[in-house]
C-alpha cells in the first residue's frame, strides 16, 4: 500500500510558457483562413462581373469554295453555240435551236435576227470567266470562235432555279477579253555549265519527243514514271539549258522540235534530275502522269 501512494506521489506535472502571439495566433488561424478564402471569392465575383471571360476566338479558316457548276457551264455554252449558228436564209432552224433556252420573257430567236444573206458556224466554245451574281446565280463569259466574226466573248447569265433546272436569267451581252498581257520570261537564269548533264538531257528529250521509250528508259531512275506524247516531233536544237528557278535539282530547256508535217515549234519542258552513282539520270519529264 505504501508503495503504490510512493509511486503515485513520484509523478511530475511539467508547466511550459508559451508566447501570447502564438497562443492568439494558433486560435485565430482557422477564422482568418476562413475569411481569406472568402475574400478571394468575393474578388473572382466581382471580376467576372466587371470582365466576363469570353470564348476564344476562332482559329481564321479560309471557306472552301464549292465546286464549278460543270452542267451550268455547259448549258451556257450550248446556249452560245446555238445564239452564234445561223443561215440567213433559215431563221427558223435558228429559233429551234434556241427553243430550249428562252423562256416566255425572251424573244423566240434571244434576239439575234440575222442579216438578209450569209451564215455564221461557231467552231469551239470555252468557259473563261466566272462570277456569282446573287446565289444560285451565274455570270459566264464564254469565248466563242466563230468562222465570220472571229474570236467574240459574250456574257450568259444561268439561274439553277430550287428544283435544280438550269435557265437564262436574261438576254446575252457581247463584252471585252479577260485582261492579259504579252509573255514573261523566266529572268536570268543559271545556265547548266556540266557536260555530261546537257548530253543526258538532251538525249533524254530527244528520245522522248520522239516517242522512243525503250531508248528512253536507258536515262531514267529507277521510280520515274514518264507518259510519251501522243504526237512524235524529231528534236532539232536545244537553245538553253538552265537550271530552274525553283531551285533544287530540276533543269529548264528550251528547244526547238519539228513535227512529220514540217511545222515547227519553240518548247519548253522542266526536267527533274537526279545524280545515281556518279551518273546523270532523268526523274521526270513536264508533268507527273499520275496526277
Amino acid at each position: 500500500m505504501n508503495d503504490t501512494v510512493t509511486a503515485r506521489m513520484g509523478a511530475s506535472v511539467t508547466v511550459s510558457s508559451k508566447p501570447m502571439w502564438r497562443i492568439r495566433l494558433a486560435r485565430e488561424l482557422p477564422r482568418m483562413l476562413l475569411l481569406g478564402v472568402s475574400f478571394a471569392g468575393l474578388l473572382a465575383s466581382a471580376r467576372f462581373a466587371i470582365a466576363p471571360p469570353r470564348p476564344a476566338a476562332a482559329s481564321h479558316v479560309d471557306p472552301i469554295p464549292p465546286p464549278p457548276d460543270l452542267a451550268a457551264q455547259g448549258f451556257a455554252q450550248l446556249f452560245v453555240r446555238s445564239y452564234l449558228t445561223w443561215q440567213a436564209n433559215d431563221p427558223e432552224a435558228h429559233q429551234r435551236a434556241l427553243a430550249p433556252f428562252v423562256g416566255t420573257d425572251m424573244e423566240p430567236d434571244a434576239g439575234l435576227q440575222p442579216p438578209a444573206g450569209g451564215e455564221e458556224q461557231v467552231q469551239w466554245t470555252e468557259v473563261v470567266q466566272e462570277r456569282t451574281a446573287v446565289p444560285g446565280e451565274h455570270v459566264y463569259t464564254v469565248a466563242a470562235q466563230t468562222d465570220t466574226a472571229g474570236l467574240v466573248y459574250l456574257t450568259v447569265s444561268v439561274e439553277r432555279t430550287a428544283d435544280g433546272v438550269l435557265r437564262l436569267v436574261s438576254y446575252p451581252a457581247f463584252v471585252g477579253a479577260p485582261a492579259s498581257g504579252p509573255g514573261a520570261g523566266e529572268g536570268k537564269l543559271r545556265e547548266v555549265a556540266d557536260p555530261a548533264l546537257q548530253t543526258v538531257v538532251e538525249r533524254a528529250l530527244r528520245n522522248y519527243l520522239a516517242d522512243s521509250g525503250t531508248e528512253l528508259a536507258a536515262d531514267l531512275t529507277s521510280t520515274a514514271h514518264v507518259s510519251l506524247p501522243a504526237q512524235a516531233l524529231s528534236l532539232e536544237t536545244v537553245q538553253r539549258l538552265d537550271w530552274s528557278p525553283e531551285g533544287g535539282n530540276a533543269v529548264s530547256a528550251i528547244v526547238q522540235a519539228q513535227d512529220g508535217r514540217g511545222a515547227r515549234y519553240t518548247l519548253a519542258y522542266e526536267l527533274d534530275v537526279a545524280l545515281v552513282a556518279g551518273r546523270w539520270e532523268v526523274a521526270a519529264i513536264q508533268m507527273d502522269p499520275d496526277m
